[in-house]
């Protein structure tokens, strides 16, 4: 049986009367072309314009015009505490780590290095297990995309400055 076709989403808000669910985990939310399976056992294909980053809230359009709510899935994290948050959220930011903002922690991905600095700076780390809703990027939806810094840059560096891009 060939599966449904999606070549369409809406964001979170713009739609109602979802017919089913998919969860998804971050790395998951985050596609083109893909076959997705809904909790109800209906199987998808996902067939977009572009990569695009879903959240949670959103949905898949099928061609036949149901609606598949996209649920964020529980996924291996860290819950990130300490007595200067606003501080340590910059630590996690400037290695370009996808980090969800809460009133009273962080939460990012489990990664052990990342706790390991996180601690020398006096933050506490707590393994959980949860739905995985980071901030987005700075237009509201999206991803915050890093840079890697072992590639090459190819355009031409003020040399008067050249800590210009240095990271802490």
């Amino acid at each position: 049986m060939t599966p449904v076709l999606c070549q369409e989403m809406r964001r979170a808000g713009a739609w109602s009367d979802a017919s089913d669910r998919v969860e998804l985990t971050y790395d998951g939310r985050f596609l083109r072309r893909k076959v997705l399976t809904t909790a109800d056992g209906l199987a998808f294909l996902v067939d977009l314009a572009q990569t695009t980053s879903l959240d949670h809230g959103d949905a898949f359009v099928l061609a036949d015009g149901r609606l598949i709510e996209v649920m964020a899935a529980d996924e291996a994290l860290l819950e990130v505490t300490g007595p200067d948050l606003p501080r340590i959220a910059w630590h996690i930011g400037n290695r370009h780590t996808p980090c969800q903002i809460d009133a009273d922690r962080l939460v990012i991905q489990r990664d052990h290095v990342i706790a390991k600095m996180l601690g020398q700076i006096g933050a506490s780390t707590r393994e959980i297990t949860g739905p995985f809703r980071p901030e987005g990027g700075a237009y509201g939806h999206g991803r915050t995309h890093g840079h890697d810094h072992g590639h090459v840059h190819h355009a031409v560096h003020n040399h008067d400055h050249p800590h210009d891009h240095a990271h802490g």
